[in-house]
Formats: C-alpha cells, sequence, structure tokens
C-alpha cells in the first residue's frame, strides 16, 4: 500500500492534530476517526442552527415583553426571562466552542468544560424562583458551584 505524505490531498488527517494512527497500520482505526470528525463537524453545524435559533428567540422574548401592556416596561420577571434567554444563547456559543475544539485537537480541553458548567449552573441561578426551590436544592446548587469553581481555579492555575 502506498503511503501518501502528510501534505498530499488525499491525506487528511494532520498527526500534529490528532491521534497519530498510522494508517497503513490501522485502517480501521483511521476511518472510525475519519468518521468521528466528520459527525463532530456536523455537530458544529447543527449547534451554529441552534445558537441563530436561540438568538432568534431572544429576540422574540424581548419583543413580546416589551410589546406587553404597559408597553414598553418590563418587569422582574420579564427582566429575569430575558436573561434566562441570553444566557441560553451563550451557553450554546460555549458548547460550540467545545465542539471546535474537538475539531482541532485530541485532548479534551477541562477549562473550557468547566467554563462552560459554570456559565450553565450560573443561569439557573439567575432565573431560580427561590420563593419556589428548597433549602436542601440551594445548598446542592451552591456546592456544585464551589466544586466547578475550585476545579476551574485548579486548572488555570496548573495551565499559568
Amino acid at each position: 500500500m502506498e503511503k501518501h505524505s502528510d501534505h498530499s490531498p488525499l491525506s487528511d488527517h494532520d498527526p500534529a492534530e490528532g491521534l497519530h494512527i498510522d494508517e497503513s497500520e490501522e485502517p480501521l482505526i483511521h476511518w472510525l476517526h475519519v468518521i468521528i470528525r466528520f459527525c463532530v463537524r456536523v455537530l458544529a453545524v447543527l449547534m451554529t442552527l441552534v445558537i441563530i435559533w436561540s438568538v432568534a428567540d431572544v429576540a422574540w422574548v424581548l419583543y413580546q415583553r416589551a410589546m406587553a401592556s404597559p408597553v414598553g416596561l418590563l418587569n422582574v420577571n420579564d427582566i429575569l426571562a430575558s436573561f434566562g434567554a441570553f444566557m441560553a444563547t451563550l451557553i450554546a456559543i460555549e458548547i460550540f466552542l467545545n465542539i471546535v475544539l474537538y475539531l482541532r485537537e485530541d485532548v479534551l480541553h477541562v477549562k473550557l468544560v468547566l467554563a462552560t458548567a459554570l456559565m450553565a449552573i450560573a443561569r439557573k441561578v439567575i432565573v431560580l424562583d427561590y420563593k419556589t426551590v428548597e433549602s436542601e436544592y440551594i445548598w446542592a446548587t451552591a456546592a456544585v458551584i464551589f466544586a466547578l469553581s475550585i476545579g476551574y481555579w485548579l486548572v488555570a492555575k496548573k495551565t499559568r
């Protein structure tokens, strides 16, 4: 079997970019890797569509809240609903960045994953209705935030 150079148009696997698998030694693993990378690209396209849809949703929520009587005035619930929509969009963008990183390297980027988790839990805290939730739920949420924050701090400290 003829071995192609790394820069040949027939080879779409850059060894500096991911797994160092010799196609001639492990053709099945190589093709499975190609399929997975294709699937990640499909996920990136789908996440982009979700982000566009989410931005349209933010605009729709703001429009509906602003046009409700009295026109142009937002109450606290309207503002919290708007914040929730904004945060959901930002989380989708963070997830898109995670997907893109899977295309760039075969290394799990713990710092970005932790940051995404922190963003998601922050969204939950912002839209949480403290009148209806039990104290155990609040303590559990605080514990998750604390654990994620410590993990993020440790990872950030190590990468400096």
